[in-house]
C-alpha cells in the first residue's frame, strides 16, 4: 500500500538525476560510469507516472478497495553541471502530487525533497576492448516544503534528512556494450510527527519523534551507447536495515521496512539537427517487494546541454 517504496528511491537515486554531453551524446546518473565534461550543463525535467493497485502487507500482497488505484505524478527538474572533467555537481528537485482512485483519502501535493550530489571519476584504466571506470559518490537530500510524512500511502515524502555514499564500476567496450555495477548506502535522521504518540514495531511510543532505519541498495546494468543513442537496462535492490512491516488492515508508517525489486528501461537520443536537446523515454517495473506498491512507472523527459 506504500508510496514510499518510490519516494525513497528518489531520494536514493536522485530521481534519477540524469545529464547529457552533446560531444559524445552520452547520459548521466548518479549511478552510471559517464561523466559531464568541465563547464558543459545539462538542465531538464522529468515527467514521471506511477501507478499500482496492488502492494506488499509485509510479504502478503493484496489489494485495498479504501485506495483502489494510487496514481503519484511528478514533475522533476534535474541539473548537472561538470565541475572539471572528473568531477561532477548534480542537483535535483521534484513537485509531487498523489490521488487515490477508491475511498476518502485525499491526495497531496508540492515540493518533495532537494537532492545535491557529488559524483568523482576517481580510477580510469584501459582493459582488454574498452576501459575500467570507478566512480564515488557522496549525496544529501533534504525536505523543500512543510509536507506531512505521516499520511502514508498519500504522503509526498519520508520527510527525512538523508546522507548518502555510492561506489560504482563501470566497464564500457570500443564498440559501445557497457557493463555497470552501483552499491550505495544512505543514513537516515529522524523524523517529526504532528503527534506525541505513535505504534511501531509492536510497542506504543510516547514521542514525536520516529527513528528512521537506514536503507542500502544495488543494482547492475548492462547497456549500450553509440552514436546520439543511450539503452540501458537495470536491476536494482533496495534493501531497509530494520523496520516493522505495514499491521493487518492498517495503513503503512514512514519507519516500516521498504525493500524492492525493480527493472528498468530506459532510451535517450539525442536530436540530429539539435545535437544538445535529448529526449528521454523510461518504464519500471517493481518485481517484488515488502511494505511497498507492486508499481509501474513511466518516464518522459526533455535535456539540453548548455557550453560554458
Amino acid at each position: 500500500m506504500n508510496r514510499a517504496g518510490r519516494a525513497l528511491a528518489a531520494g536514493l537515486f536522485a530521481g534519477i538525476a540524469l545529464a547529457g554531453t552533446a560531444p559524445g551524446l552520452e547520459a548521466q546518473t548518479i549511478t552510471d560510469g559517464i561523466m559531464m565534461p568541465r563547464r558543459d550543463l545539462c538542465t531538464g525535467f522529468l515527467y514521471d507516472r506511477d501507478q499500482w493497485s496492488e502492494y506488499w502487507e509485509g510479504t502478503l500482497r493484496r489489494d485495498n478497495l479504501n485506495v483502489g488505484t494510487l496514481t503519484t505524478q511528478s514533475v522533476t527538474w534535474v541539473g548537472n553541471y561538470g565541475v572539471t572533467d572528473r568531477v561532477n555537481f548534480i542537483a535535483m528537485a521534484p513537485y509531487v502530487w498523489t490521488k487515490a482512485s477508491g475511498g476518502t483519502l485525499r491526495g497531496q501535493s508540492g515540493l518533495q525533497d532537494l537532492t545535491v550530489a557529488l559524483k568523482v571519476n576517481a580510477l580510469t584504466a584501459p582493459l582488454g576492448p574498452g576501459a575500467v571506470k570507478a566512480f564515488v559518490v557522496g549525496s544529501a537530500a533534504l525536505p523543500m516544503s512543510d509536507y506531512t510524512p505521516d499520511f502514508y500511502p498519500m504522503s509526498l515524502g519520508s520527510g527525512s534528512q538523508r546522507l548518502s555514499g555510492r561506489l560504482t564500476l563501470n566497464y564500457t567496450t570500443h564498440g559501445g556494450l557497457y557493463l555497470n555495477g552501483s552499491g550505495g548506502y544512505t543514513w537516515r535522521d529522524n523524523v517529526t510527527l504532528d503527534r506525541d504518540t505513535y505504534y511501531a514495531d509492536g510497542h506504543l511510543i510516547y514521542s514525536d519523534q520516529v527513528r528512521m532505519p537506514d536503507v542500502y541498495d544495488y543494482s547492475f546494468s548492462v547497456g549500450y551507447t553509440r552514436g546520439r543513442l543511450i539503452a540501458p537496462i537495470t536491476f536494482t535492490k533496495q534493501v531497509t536495515r530494520g523496520g516493522g512491516d505495514i499491521r493487518r488492515q492498517d495503513a503503512p508508517f514512514v519507519s516500516n521496512r521498504m525493500d524492492a525489486t525493480r527493472l528498468d528501461a530506459s532510451i535517450l537520443y539525442y536530436l540530429p539537427r539539435m545535437k544538445d536537446l535529448g529526449l528521454r523515454l523510461a518504464a519500471t517495473r517493481t518485481l517484488e517487494g515488502r511494505n511497498v506498491g507492486r508499481s509501474t512507472t513511466l518516464q518522459a523527459g526533455v535535456l539540453y546541454v548548455f557550453h560554458f
